[in-house]
């Protein structure tokens, strides 16, 4: 099943492996519901930064969901670069995009999105990347909020969608997080400043900034990691294909204790 040709990639496309070098483009799909064993060993790949900012969450669960994130992002991470995952090094761009740091700076381009128990973590050798996952609820009020704050052509398309508007609406919400995320402009970029197309229509950047956009210039895949999960992926490189990867179920315990 292929994203380009309007169908997510779903979950049974995401073989299980082990963090390794590939070039070019990939997302890994993280299962963050840990044992207290897993828990302990993602804590002790953090630094310090990463600790004061999970524990800043007034919310246990939350606190628990960002280490595992950041962990399994080390853990990804250095499998790729063959590095150790305690001493990786992040900064910030201009832009506020996390980015790596230190020797391996330029190595690598990522991208962390998560959403209740579901984490990926986008990778690229060679190009801008970006990602983004949701765990879909009920959004009765779907297109009052697209109305707010979308283009008028993804308006257009999600009052055309009958019952499946939901469904469009984090279709379209994935597709323009990821495409924001992979650009690193944060909230400097307005979501109707641009339109990412709706399902049924095979994913795409159509229009930014008042002009179509190049078919060339980015690709846009929408993922499935779960069942019922919502995603999406945007590279910037034509007709990109990106690899799926899955991280084991007992990722978090097979790490070193600490």
């Amino acid at each position: 099943m292929n994203g380009r040709s309007g169908l997510p990639m779903t979950d049974a496309d995401w073989p299980v492996d082990e963090p390794a070098w590939h070039d070019g483009h990939a997302v890994w799909s993280i299962g963050l519901c840990l044992s207290a064993a897993g828990r302990a060993a993602c804590l002790s790949l953090l630094d310090g930064r990463e600790r004061d900012r999970a524990d800043r969450f007034l919310r246990a669960q939350d606190r628990d969901r960002l280490i595992a994130c950041h962990a399994a992002l080390r853990l990804i991470l250095a499998g790729l670069l063959d590095a150790d995952a305690r001493t990786l090094a992040f900064a910030r761009s201009p832009s506020g995009k996390p980015e790596l740091a230190g020797p391996e700076a330029e190595r690598l381009r990522f991208n962390l999105s998560h959403s209740g128990e579901h984490a990926l973590v986008a990778v690229s050798t060679t190009a801008r990347i970006g990602v983004d996952v949701e765990v879909p609820r009920p959004m009765p009020d779907a297109l009052r909020i697209a109305r707010a704050h979308f283009h008028p052509r993804e308006v257009a398309a999600l009052a055309a969608c009958g019952p499946a508007i939901e469904a469009g609406f984090y279709a379209c919400w994935t597709g323009k997080e990821a495409f924001v995320k992979a650009v690193g402009a944060g909230l400097s970029m307005p979501l109707d400043g641009f339109a990412v197309a709706i399902p049924p229509a095979p994913p795409a950047i159509l229009e930014i900034g008042g002009r179509n956009a190049p078919a060339a210039a980015w690709t846009l895949t929408a993922l499935a990691p779960a069942p019922g999960v919502t995603g999406a992926v945007a590279i910037e490189a034509p007709r990109a294909a990106c690899a799926l990867r899955r991280l084991r179920p007992d990722w978090a315990e097979r790490l070193p204790g600490p």
